[in-house]
């Protein structure tokens, strides 16, 4: 059925065909783990940086400017898992990634300007929390390839 099977690839086309398959399979497989893994480790990343934060602002500033940066630093990791859903898409799917998720920002951003108890500036640097967690993960991963 499938025309790569052709006795003309190998001796014996059988055997050739499985471990092509075997190795195909394996290869995307593999990629994806590491992809993600890689998500899982911005996501705890950004919890992380997001816990430290909003306790440091609560001490430093207030409570309402803590919450507003917590309600930005939410919208960043739903806005994370929703790049990361369409990147998992991408090439099986999709062709290009969607920027409906932008529609998550422009939709905080306007509510954050009509209500007056939250502030636009803390919820957006809550947003960018994991920005940092990926600028985190890159030097992360430039020094431990240095040391190599």
């Amino acid at each position: 059925m499938d025309s790569s099977n052709t006795p003309a690839d190998s001796g014996t086309p059988n055997e050739s065909s499985s471990d092509a398959s075997h190795q195909l399979a394996a290869e995307p497989n593999a990629s994806m783990q590491e992809f993600y893994q890689l998500q899982q480790s911005l996501l705890r990343t950004t919890l992380l940086l997001t816990g430290i934060i909003v306790v440091s602002v609560w001490v430093f500033y207030s409570l309402n400017v803590a919450l507003n940066y917590f309600i930005g630093a939410c919208t960043g990791v739903v806005y994370l898992k929703m790049l990361a859903k369409n990147v998992a898409q991408l090439g099986r799917e999709k062709q290009r990634l969607s920027n409906t998720r932008l529609a998550l920002l422009i939709g905080i951003i306007v509510i954050a300007s009509r209500v007056s108890e939250l502030q636009i500036m803390p919820i957006f640097l809550g947003f960018l929390t994991y920005k940092v967690a990926v600028i985190f993960y890159m030097v992360r991963t430039t020094f431990m390839s240095m040391s190599d």
